[in-house]
C-alpha cells in the first residue's frame, strides 16, 4: 500500500464536485468581464526565479536538472510565466491583454492550514493599462466572483494599500534604509510581536525610535497624516492614485468591500503600486484568502517593452475555508439526472434511451457491470439519481418503460416510443 506524498491532496468525486462548482463561478465571472482563458506549462526554467530572487529560492522550488542538462522547476507561481508569454508576442497582442487561468502550482514549504505543497489558483490579469480603472476592474471581478459564490460583505474584506506610500515614507527618513526588507517586515507584521516587528525594521536600517514611529504611522492608516509626514511628491502621487482606484471601484460596485490598510504590503518584490489582500472578516481563517496588485515593471524585466500590469490570484485552499465558515460551500456529493436500469436482454432499447437523454445535456448512467435489479437500484440511490428509467423485458412487451422518482418512490409506465419524446427533462411529475 502506497501513501500519498505530504502536501499533495487527493480529491474524491464529492469534494471535486464542490471544487468544480466553485472554479466554474470564478471562471464564468472572469469570462463575463472579457478575460480570455490561457493554458500554461507546468515546467519552466528555474532561472526565471533564481535570476530575480537569488539561488536561495531553490530551497522552495521543486527543481531539478532535466535530461538535456537544463535547470528546470515545477512552476511555483504564474506571474513570471505570463510575463514571458506577453514578451514573446507583445507586438501581436491587442491591448489591454486580459487573461485568466486555473491550474496547480508547486512550492516546497511547510504544510499548514490553507497551505499545501501542491496548490491551485485562478489567476486573473490585465496587461497594458496604467489607468486606475484597470486596478478597479480587478477588484470588481474579485468582489463579483465572491458574491457569486454566495459570500457577502459580512464574510470578507479587501485590505488595500499602495507600495509607493510605504516606500515613500521610508525614503523620507534620513537613514540608509533597505526599503524592500522593511516592506517585507510590514507584510509580516500581523504575524509578529511588536518587538519582533520593530527588530526587523531596525535590521532594515531604521533606528529604534524611527521603527516605532513608522509602525504607528502605518498602522493608523490615515492618508492625510502620511502625506503630511512624508511631504514628498512620491507619497502624494501614491495617495492620489490609491484614492482614484477606490473612486473607480465605487463606480464598479466594489468600494464597499475595500478598507484602506497600509500594513498590507504584499511580500513579493515585483509589486509597484496598489496592492490588496482579501481576508475573512471574522478572522477565523488565519491566512489571507488571496491577494494581488500592480506589477508595472515585470514585463520590461523579462525583456519586453514597458507594460503596466495588475492582477489577482485566488487560491483554492483558503477560499473553501471561508466558504465553509460562511455556510456556502457546495454540497460534497455527486448528482445524477437519470439512471437507466436494464432487466433482461434490453441493452439496445436502454442504450437508445440513454443516448436521447444525454443528447439533451443530462447526466445519465446505465448498467455496465451485469448487475441484478436490486443492485442497480441501490447503485442509482448511491449516485443520487433523481429519476430511474426501468427498461425491462416485460415492460417492452407492452411497449412501455417505467419511470421511477427516487425521492418519493412513485413510479408510472409510459410508452417507450414517446420517451423522452418532446420533454426536455421528463420526470415522474411530468408523466404521471
Amino acid at each position: 500500500m502506497y501513501d500519498g506524498i505530504k502536501g499533495f491532496r487527493d480529491f474524491y468525486p464529492g469534494e471535486m464536485a464542490a471544487r468544480r462548482a466553485t472554479i466554474d463561478t470564478l471562471e464564468d465571472t472572469a469570462r463575463s468581464y472579457g478575460f480570455r482563458e490561457i493554458g500554461t506549462p507546468a515546467l519552466e526554467r528555474a532561472e526565471m526565479w533564481t535570476d530575480k530572487s537569488g539561488d536561495d529560492i531553490v530551497d522552495e522550488l521543486y527543481s531539478f536538472e532535466d535530461q538535456g542538462g537544463r535547470h528546470v522547476t515545477l512552476t511555483p507561481e504564474l506571474t513570471p510565466t505570463v510575463a514571458r508569454m506577453v514578451v514573446a508576442k507583445q507586438q501581436a497582442l491587442s491591448k489591454p491583454i486580459k487573461w485568466f487561468s486555473t491550474r496547480p502550482f508547486w512550492r516546497y514549504e511547510q504544510v499548514q492550514q490553507g497551505r499545501q505543497r501542491e496548490f491551485y489558483q485562478t489567476n486573473v490579469d490585465i496587461f497594458g493599462s496604467e489607468e486606475p480603472e484597470a486596478d478597479a476592474e480587478i477588484l470588481a471581478w474579485a468582489a463579483d466572483a465572491l458574491t457569486g459564490l454566495g459570500l457577502t460583505g459580512e464574510h470578507f474584506e479587501f485590505r488595500i494599500s499602495h507600495r509607493d506610500i510605504l516606500g515613500g515614507v521610508l525614503e523620507s527618513y534620513e537613514a540608509d534604509v533597505d526599503t524592500e526588507a522593511a516592506i517585507r517586515a510590514v507584510d509580516k507584521s500581523d504575524k509578529l510581536s511588536q518587538v519582533e516587528y520593530h527588530d526587523l525594521l531596525i535590521g532594515a536600517g531604521l533606528t529604534a525610535d524611527q521603527a516605532a514611529e513608522f509602525g504607528d504611522l502605518i498602522a493608523g492608516g490615515n492618508l492625510e497624516a502620511v502625506k503630511s509626514f512624508a511631504d514628498t511628491e512620491r507619497v502624494d502621487d501614491a495617495v492620489e492614485n490609491l484614492q482614484n482606484v477606490l473612486d473607480a471601484a465605487d463606480d464598479f460596485g466594489a468600494r464597499e468591500y475595500c478598507t484602506i490598510s497600509l500594513e498590507t504590503a504584499r511580500g513579493l518584490d515585483y509589486y509597484t503600486g496598489v496592492v490588496f489582500e482579501c481576508f475573512d472578516s471574522a478572522g477565523e481563517v488565519s491566512r489571507s484568502i488571496f491577494g494581488g496588485g500592480r506589477y508595472d515593471d515585470l514585463i520590461e524585466g523579462f525583456g519586453g517593452q514597458p507594460t503596466p500590469a495588475v492582477g489577482v490570484a485566488p487560491g483554492h485552499a483558503t477560499l473553501p475555508l471561508l466558504m465553509q465558515r460562511a455556510g456556502v460551500w457546495p454540497e460534497e456529493e455527486v448528482t445524477t439526472d437519470y439512471y437507466v436500469l436494464q432487466i433482461g436482454d434490453t441493452r439496445s432499447e436502454a442504450a437508445r434511451v440513454v443516448r436521447d437523454l444525454r443528447d439533451r445535456g443530462h447526466i445519465v448512467e446505465t448498467d455496465v457491470a451485469g448487475r441484478s435489479f436490486g443492485a442497480q437500484l441501490n447503485y442509482a440511490d448511491s449516485i443520487n439519481a433523481e429519476t430511474v428509467v426501468i427498461v425491462g423485458e416485460q415492460d417492452l412487451e407492452n411497449d412501455e418503460v417505467t419511470i421511477k422518482d427516487m425521492e418519493s418512490g412513485d413510479q408510472t409506465q409510459v410508452p417507450v416510443d414517446s420517451f423522452p419524446g418532446d420533454h426536455e427533462r421528463p420526470t415522474f411529475d411530468d408523466l404521471a
